[in-house]
Formats: C-alpha cells, sequence, structure tokens
C-alpha cells in the first residue's frame, strides 16, 4: 500500500498559500494561534535569524498539535509554517498595524537597504506523533526605491503594508518601490522554495511526491 503525504500550511498568509499552489502543491491551511508579540518578548539576546526561527517552530508547535488532536486519517503529514521580518539598523521589525507604523518604517527605510529574514520549519506528522522536524532562516537583501512623502502616504493608504513584515510586499503594491533583490524572490513572498525543498529532504520527503496530479 503507498501511502500519500499531504501538505498543511500553518499560515494565513494568502501570498504563501498562492506561492505553494503555483508550485505544485495543493495545501490544507491550518492558521496558529501563536502570540507573535508575546513570544519576541521573550527572545532578548537572541539573534535575528535564530528569532525568526523560533517563531517558525513556535508556529509549527501549535498546528502540529491540532493536526494530531483531529484524528485525521492521513498517516503521513508534512506541515510547514514560516515568520519573516525585515532588520534594518539592526533591528527586526515585523508587521506594522497600523498606517502610522508603515509610513514611519517607509521613511526609515526608503533608499537603503536591508534584510527580509525569514524562518522555516518542516515538521513531518504521523498519526500518533511527530517523527521529525528540519529548520532554517534564509535572508535577501531588499533595495528600497527612493520615494517621497506622498508616494509613502499612498501606499499606506491602501491597508497593504499594514499586515506584512517591513510594510512591503514585493507581489503586490509594493512591488513598485522595490528596486532590486539580492536572493530568493519567493522567500521575501513569504515561504523560499529553495528552502522548503531542502528541508523536505531533511524529514524525509522527495518534493516531487507532493505535486498534485496533473
Amino acid at each position: 500500500m503507498v501511502t500519500t503525504t499531504s501538505v498543511v500550511l500553518g499560515s494565513a498568509s494568502p501570498a504563501r498559500l498562492r506561492v505553494l499552489r503555483e508550485a505544485g502543491l495543493d495545501p490544507r491551511v491550518i492558521v496558529s494561534d501563536v502570540d507573535e508579540d508575546a513570544l519576541l518578548a521573550t527572545l532578548a539576546g537572541v539573534s535575528p535569524a535564530d528569532i525568526v526561527v523560533r517563531l517558525a517552530d513556535a508556529k509549527a508547535d501549535a498546528v502540529v498539535a491540532e493536526v494530531l488532536a483531529s484524528g485525521d486519517d492521513a498517516s503521513d503529514v508534512v506541515v510547514l509554517t514560516c515568520d519573516s521580518m525585515l532588520l534594518l539598523d539592526g533591528q527586526l521589525t515585523g508587521k506594522p498595524h497600523t498606517a502610522d507604523a508603515a509610513r514611519a518604517q517607509w521613511r526609515r527605510m526608503r533608499g537603503r537597504s536591508a534584510e527580509l529574514l525569514t524562518g522555516h520549519c518542516v515538521s513531518r506528522v504521523g498519526s500518533t506523533t511527530m517523527s521529525s522536524r528540519a529548520h532554517a532562516s534564509a535572508a535577501t537583501t531588499i533595495h528600497f526605491a527612493d520615494i517621497d512623502d506622498a508616494t509613502i502616504d499612498a501606499y499606506a493608504a491602501t491597508g497593504e503594508p499594514l499586515s506584512v513584515a517591513g510594510a512591503f510586499t514585493l507581489d503586490g503594491l509594493g512591488g513598485w518601490f522595490v528596486d532590486a533583490i539580492d536572493g530568493d524572490p519567493s522567500s521575501v513572498i513569504g515561504i523560499g522554495l529553495p528552502t522548503v525543498r531542502r528541508l523536505l529532504t531533511d524529514v524525509g520527503v522527495d518534493v516531487t511526491s507532493l505535486w498534485r496530479p496533473v
């Protein structure tokens, strides 16, 4: 009997879901209830790369617990979780949540470069327990356009930057204001396909086995 491995995306991000679907997967979505701000408050002194991985791991813990508690018939499940933050002047920033914070963020980063850090966690879950886990961070350098205050105000007013790490997107309106990137574009959107492929290998899964039938 051939065991089919199913995929769960532990994220509410439509961009992450779109990246995975366009790359041949058809994940089920389970959103974790992790309080990111509360967890961040406990991570003083931790390196930025480790912080985003710890956040991805915490989300994985919550989603894996839900998968196991659901009593699903699936005997082999891969859970994918991520977290992204922008590193500028040695400070990590996540989602601004308000237009004022988004405007302030853009005034700091316009005309400059910063690193978008994305923590990835891949967990393999059986019918009764998690069998293996692998995690890693990916860093991509973002070169921001030197836009004026009126443009920043117009972008913030759209609401798009309020709920994304670093107050920008690459695949939406924010793409107009990114001059260049050095690194993996999919990681900037929210989930790095090369990184996930390597982590899947680490837990014994060939990514091609997860592709939906053509």
